[in-house]
């Protein structure tokens, strides 16, 4: 068994996916904690709640930056501090610098409610409605310099239905997004995947 990791979690809102990491850390799925959770936002609900539940939680605005490296180099610092081995974006309503990705590569994922590469960027789920697509579904996938473009490590599908609205899909999506991320994260922080080019490759326990 490797080494239990530590994970970051970023976010800019209420956090539900975040709140699936931890719980998964705490039943013992995932070999890893929560070590610190930030958001951009000092009135994000998701930081009270994991304060609550005893991970550190902790504000810094973008807005007391000039540029976004400047902001990113301030949150990589609070990361690299506490030795953080995997970063998971959890509703962090904002794009990393190359910067930022360069310090965390291929340690740092993001889940999307669409299966990518279609329908990236905000309101995936107004896409696909839409777009009138029979299915979507949600994409964990690593973060490389382009916006919901890095290696896709899982994808899940959901029947888009006739008589779908943006929420109502969002709500089916949302139950997928708390499984196959925390899938995700269990199979990093058992030195689990492997990353050729654009392909991540799942090696057996």
């Amino acid at each position: 068994m490797p080494a239990r990791k530590k994970i970051g979690v970023l976010i800019s809102g209420r956090g539900s996916n975040m709140m699936s990491i931890l719980d998964a850390c705490e039943r013992g799925d995932i070999n890893g904690d929560v070590v610190v959770v930030i958001s951009n936002k000092a009135n994000a609900e998701g930081l009270q709640k994991a304060a609550e539940r005893g991970a550190e939680a902790l504000a810094v605005s973008h807005r007391d930056f000039p540029d976004r490296e400047l902001f990113d180099r301030a949150v990589v610092e609070k990361l690299e501090k506490r030795e953080v081995n995997l970063v998971c974006l959890a509703g962090f309503m904002r794009l990393l610098s190359p910067w930022f990705v360069s310090r965390f590569r291929n340690r740092v994922m993001n889940i999307h409610p669409a299966l990518l590469p279609s329908f990236p960027g905000l309101h995936g789920q107004k896409q696909a409605v839409d777009h009138g697509v029979k299915i979507s579904g949600a994409t964990v996938h690593f973060v490389d310099e382009k916006l919901d473009h890095g290696p896709i490590i899982i994808q899940r599908a959901v029947e888009v239905r006739d008589d779908d609205s943006e929420d109502s899909l969002a709500e089916r999506i949302l139950k997928i997004e708390h499984q196959i991320y925390t899938e995700a994260v269990k199979l990093f922080c058992a030195d689990r995947l492997h990353v050729e080019g654009r392909k991540v490759f799942i090696h057996d326990k």
